[in-house]
This record gives C-alpha cells, structure tokens and sequence, in this order.
C-alpha cells in the first residue's frame, strides 16, 4: 500500500517538477533603461534554459538594449505591454559573422537580430515592442551603395574586407546572375531583424515590430512557422520587407497588420544557381485576415524563386496604399517554377500602379533559349477581387520562350486609369472581370 501511495504522488507531481521554467528578466538582472547592455545576460539565460529543456525569458514593461539574440530549442522570448526590446545600432554587436541568408543568397556576414539555427519550438510573443533602430544600417547602406556607384570598388568600413575574408567570392559571384553583381560588389549587407535558419515549429505572435535594418521576419528553410497577430511598422527605409518566409514548408501568416519601405509579405526560395541546387521550395503557405498599407507590394513572390514556389493560398486581405497589390516577379536566368496558386476575396484601394501583375522581365536579362535557368509561371487563380484608385488593373508578361500558363481570373472589379495588358500567355481565362464597369475579354 505504501508503494503504492509513493508511485501515485511520484506521478502527480511529475508535471510540476518537468514544468519549464519562467525567468523575469529584470528579477534576474537586465537592466530596463535602454542604455545599458543586456546582450550577454540574455543569451547566458537561453543558454541555461535550452540545456534544461527550455523555458521563457519573460520582459517585464522597460527598455532592454540588447544586441543580437541567439535563440536557441524550445525557447520562448515573452514581453509585457510597455516592454521594448531595443537593439543595439551597434554594428560590432552582431559580430562575429555568422551563416545566414540576403536576398536568397547564403553566405556569412552580420548575425540577424534575432537568431537560430537547427532549432525547435522557438516563440516570440506578447504585447510589447521589438525595435531595431535601423536608422544607421540604412545610412550606411546608402553611403556604401553612392560610394560604389561614384568610385568603384573600394573599401570604406572596416566590415568590406572581413566580408570578402568570411566568404567564397569566387564561387558567389559564379552561381548569382549578372544583375546581381553591383550588390555582391557592397560587400556589406545588414542584418535581417528574425532569421531562424533550419528551424521547425517557430511562432511569432502578438508583439509590434519596428524599424528593422534589413528585412523584418524572415524565416529560412524551416518548416511549420506561425506568424499571427503581428504589427509590423517600417518608416520609408529601404528594403525593409515585413514577412519573408524562404523555402519555408508549412507556413500561417494570419491577422497581421503592415506598413514598411518594400514588400508587406513576401514568398521566396533562394536566387539563381545556388537558389537552384539548394532546390528547397517554399510551400504550403497560408496568408489571411491581414492588412497592408504601405510597401512596394501587398503580396509578393518572388523575384527570388529559384528554388520554387507552390501551394499558396491569400484570402480575406485588405491593401490600401501600397504601390502593387499582388505581385509575382521573376527573370531570366533565375529558373524555378510557381504554381498551384489561389488567391481570393482581397480589397485594394489607392495602388499606385498595378493591382495584379505578373512579370517574368522584372530585370533586364538578355533572351537566352529555354532551360532550367527558365523562370516558369503556371496554374495561377484570382477570384473575388475589388480595387479602386489603381492606375494599371492588370499586367502580365511572360517570356517569348516560356508563356505565363494556365490562369484564371474571375469575378474581379477594378477602377483604374489604365487598361489591361496581356503579354505571352497561355490558357488565360477571365470571367466577369470588370474593368471600370465593362466586362473585358481577351482579344
């Protein structure tokens, strides 16, 4: 009877005793003033908890300047209304240069603001604020850029030269297209705000994101990636994408509200033939009941797909004031394929130039015969859409030696000061498609 009352009490308390465990932060020592660094102190703390079995750092309403963050397995970051993480505009802070991902290319450069690699159950959540005083990263970005433009190749920060040392040149400059090479030549690339690297099961909910460097969310090869609830804010800054999720499987982009200086919400899979030979795609992805206001586009994809991009579903969303509302892009030279994708029941309003646009001429590459350098665009559906103060309604442009194919577009009504243009397609169909009140058909 004894051993039997001893196993009975084992087992109720085995769940308090594996329970994980909740750090308050300013309890244990991080200082809320938003000067003094807590960079160490955080870190130390995942470190402790991951070797545990995990647990959550939990902000209490302050200010915590930080520089990058290295999540780590079955971690959570929690901030209370009135917490902000604040990131250091320190460059020397996200050094040393780690394995990540710009604009579709691998390489090693500046850690991502929030990092992780070949980790599991990852979480940011709350109500609180993460800010990435981008302000000097884009500077430094157009100092760079102006500088290249003005005087060619040269070295004018200390982190040109480690970038050329972290890396195989060579071969980067070999497996990227000739549209690429001015960017390559920078040699300085900011940091992506959250770039988890090789994740599985990441949630990011609730929290306002603000003033990233580079790219704000953008998980890369992982695989289940909840994005809900989330505030992004980007003043006009360059670059500064909202959720970029690349060959990613298994994403939920939901009730997300966005303003940033480029893309609202981007899908992409890695550029040209590193993008290729990685063949890692982007796929089952889900984005509803989010809105955009400003951005270069409302929904992306591309024009880094080279690695492919299938199953999306975008519904339920509003786009008011960004210069494109849906927009697939890609070149020659890229490769990759796009299809099985429908999108359905989205408002626009005040698009300062197409609606809806597909384009495989987004850069000025030289014709080339068909290979798998061939960008492909097939099995693309519209339906339930309505624009108003939109100048071009609908744009499509496939190549001569690879047609746009199989696209449907139904019961869609747009108000705009230009026509509609159709250019290389194949099997395009359209149905009540409505452009300042008369129904159009192909010609």
């Amino acid at each position: 009877m004894n051993i039997r009352i001893l196993l009975l009490s084992l087992l109720i308390g085995l769940p308090f005793a594996m329970r994980a465990e909740r750090v308050d932060m300013r309890a244990a020592g991080a200082k809320a003033n938003g000067t003094t660094l807590n960079t160490r102190l955080i870190n130390q703390t995942i470190d402790r908890l991951s070797k545990g079995g995990g647990g959550t750092l939990f902000f209490p309403a302050g200010r915590y300047l930080t520089g990058s963050i290295v999540m780590k397995s079955n971690i959570t970051l929690e901030l209370e209304a009135g917490a902000t993480l604040l990131f250091s505009d320190d460059f020397d802070q996200y050094l040393p240069f780690v394995e990540m991902r710009y604009e579709g290319v691998m390489m090693k450069s500046f850690s991502p603001l929030i990092y992780a690699v070949d980790a599991e159950n990852i979480t940011i959540k709350g109500e609180g604020t993460l800010d990435g005083q981008g302000k000097k990263w884009w500077m430094e970005f157009f100092r760079v850029m102006i500088d290249l433009k003005d005087n060619g190749v040269r070295d004018i920060n200390k982190y040109q030269p480690m970038w050329d040392k972290a890396n195989d040149t060579k071969t980067l400059y070999a497996e990227t297209n000739e549209d690429y090479v001015n960017t390559l030549q920078r040699r300085f690339f900011r940091p992506p705000f959250i770039q988890p690297l090789r994740c599985k099961n990441v949630k990011i909910e609730g929290v306002k994101i603000v003033n990233s460097p580079f790219w704000t969310v953008n998980p890369q090869f992982c695989d289940n990636v909840t994005v809900k609830g989330v505030t992004i804010h980007n003043v006009p800054s360059p670059n500064t994408d909202g959720i970029n999720p690349e060959s990613c499987s298994n994403v939920h982009i939901s009730d997300c509200h966005i303003s940033v200086g480029d893309d609202c919400i981007t899908i992409k899979s890695g550029r040209d033939l590193q993008g290729r030979k990685a063949a890692a795609p982007c796929q089952n992805i889900t984005i509803t009941n989010c809105t955009m206001l400003a951005g270069h586009g409302g929904v992306v994809i591309g024009s880094e797909m080279s690695g492919g991009v299938c199953k999306v579903v975008i519904s339920n969303c509003v786009f008011d004031g960004t210069d494109r509302g849906i927009r697939l892009k890609s070149t020659r030279g890229r490769g990759g394929v796009v299809e099985d994708i429908r999108i359905s029941n989205v408002v626009m309003r005040n698009i300062k130039n197409e609606a809806i646009v597909m384009d495989l001429m987004y850069s000025n590459m030289p014709a080339e015969p068909l290979s798998e350098r061939t960008p492909i665009f097939r099995d693309i559906h519209v339906s339930g859409l309505t624009a108003r103060d939109v100048k071009t309604p609908i744009f499509i442009r496939g190549l001569d030696e690879a047609p746009i194919s199989d696209v449907s577009l139904r019961d869609i009504n747009i108000q705009s000061r230009e026509k509609p243009q159709f250019l290389n397609y194949k099997n395009l169909s359209l149905t009540d498609v409505t452009i300042n009140g008369k129904t159009i058909t192909l010609e």
